[in-house]
């Protein structure tokens, strides 16, 4: 039996993250010559080539697209096999990459943060917060954090809670308009959607009836928080989840309509890649956020 070669594997990973042999040799500390006969090497006993290569550009074959995560993974499981047994005699150190959506981030991850760091002063966190869709692994992330109805994956995923989402106007929208009292009303008003999210609107009326409303309208953003101002302004409806727009449902600035209508659920997911092997430093994150991202979300105000 022929055993793998791991390394022309982990080295192959590295071309693929710093999109060439000379950052790959640079980034692992071996001259170019010793990437370039690791690729070959691979691409020999795979008998198919990884790369496209012209004196300007390299690319991914096919075959290299396919193989790229698997190689991704390797190294990682690799690197976590290693790390695991350092730490096991000694306190978690070292970086823990992190993304999580924007304001959910500033309003309720970045305080958790402080609070782990004051905890273990030998981590180190590196933190991203967008509300765009991340490949977790292809972009080397160690946890995310996400707000969805997720679809199957291969990623690893922990259900912390639920998060309620309303459907909001203003008080002035409501005066002039109108109060609308069925979905279907909402595909003849002016909607803000939120872009991260593709497709209808879809509600489920207190009867069991369903509705599915695709919206229009003269604003839509990648942002939750970027639709409260033309929302309060009354110029439109929308939908948001309960910690972007709370403080607006309490102090009367908006307030919910269809009330008796359910949007599907969504909840707040704790995300990790597929490898079983994780650093401790990446446990202990892990451990932290559960525990208190699951508080938040039974916390009045969020969910």
């Amino acid at each position: 039996m022929r055993l793998p070669d791991l390394e022309a594997w982990a080295i192959f990973a590295q071309v693929v993250e710093h999109r060439s042999f000379s950052g790959a040799a640079d980034a692992i500390g071996v001259s170019k010559a010793t990437v370039s006969k690791a690729i070959s090497r691979l691409e020999t006993h795979l008998n198919q080539s990884l790369f496209h290569r012209t004196s300007r550009r390299l690319t991914l074959t096919e075959s290299g697209k396919a193989l790229a995560e698997h190689a991704a993974r390797i190294l990682a499981e690799a690197n976590a096999a290693e790390e695991a047994a350092r730490d096991a005699a000694t306190a978690p150190t070292g970086l823990v990459r992190l993304t999580a959506p924007m304001t959910l981030g500033l309003l309720h991850v970045a305080p958790l943060i402080a609070e782990f760091l004051a905890l273990h002063p030998g981590i180190e966190i590196d933190l991203n917060l967008t509300d765009g869709k991340v490949d977790i692994v292809a972009e080397g992330f160690d946890v995310a954090l996400r707000i969805a109805d997720l679809p199957d994956s291969s990623l690893r995923s922990r259900r912390l809670g639920p998060v309620t989402a309303h459907i909001v106007a203003a008080p002035s929208y409501l005066q002039l308009h109108g109060r609308p009292t069925h979905p279907a009303q909402l595909g003849e008003r002016p909607c803000f959607a939120y872009t991260n999210v593709t497709g209808p609107w879809r509600f489920h009326g207190p009867d069991g009836g369903e509705a599915a409303v695709r919206p229009t309208g003269p604003l839509s953003a990648n942002s939750g928080d970027a639709l409260l101002p033309a929302l309060r302004a009354g110029l439109g409806i929308g939908i948001l989840p309960d910690f972007i727009v709370g403080p607006d449902l309490i102090d009367g600035s908006l307030v919910a309509i269809l009330t008796d209508w359910s949007l599907p659920p969504i909840a707040l997911h704790l995300l990790t890649p597929p490898s079983n092997l994780r650093p401790a430093r990446v446990e202990t994150l892990i451990t932290f956020l559960a525990d208190r991202m699951r508080s938040v979300c039974t916390a009045e105000g969020f969910g």
